[in-house]
């Protein structure tokens, strides 16, 4: 029998911070109780300038009244990840 998943998307989950190795960040401390995946970011990684556009161009449809609501998003997509 199929399980199923046990994630769940979520906006706005990533924080980035800086570590001396020895003491527990403020950001980490400001973090709901769960589990977290922690991963090394040596660099940011560069958008394509089409990446760019595109955000420049949702977010000037948002501002413009255009966006959608998250409710409405998170069933959209959860509903084709089920096809």
């Amino acid at each position: 029998m199929a399980r199923k998943p046990s994630w769940d998307y979520r906006a706005g989950m990533a924080h980035v911070m800086d570590w001396d190795g020895e003491h527990i960040p403020n950001e980490m401390r400001s973090l709901p109780p769960g589990r977290y995946v922690v991963e090394p970011l040596d660099e940011a990684i560069a958008l394509t300038p089409e990446e760019e556009e595109g955000l420049r161009e949702a977010m000037a449809s948002i501002k413009a009244g255009k966006g959608r609501d998250l409710d409405a998003v998170r069933e959209r997509v959860l509903g084709a990840l089920k096809r």
